[in-house]
């Protein structure tokens, strides 16, 4: 019934088996198709999205190098955030890089 919504629910699903590929180059190649493929079928719901992709092509593809992300320093991040907050502030900065210290290291 509703074509345009089903080419767009493929060619998303297109974009998220990419990142199943073992293979940096294939998932170059992929990512470079699929950008294409959004151009030539006018799915303006997916320009930011190809632009994104193009802009940090490099950096995505590095994903593939050894499959992991950075979740773990983003996890990191958010401890540092979270024990700052309940410090309330931070007014000695040399004891609150002991305390992280003492607490991470």
């Amino acid at each position: 019934m509703y074509p345009h919504l089903e080419t767009a629910y493929k060619h998303m699903l297109e974009f998220r088996s990419i990142y199943e590929c073992t293979d940096k180059i294939m998932a170059a190649e992929r990512f470079k198709h699929w950008i294409k493929d959004t151009t030539d079928k006018e799915l303006k719901e997916f320009y930011t999205t190809a632009n994104t992709v193009k802009a940090n092509f490099e950096h995505i593809l590095n994903f593939f190098n050894n499959r992991s992300t950075n979740a773990s320093a983003q996890s990191f991040n958010t401890k540092i955030k979270l024990f700052r907050a309940n410090l309330r502030g931070v007014t000695d900065t040399a004891f609150f890089w002991f305390r992280l210290n003492i607490l991470f290291a």
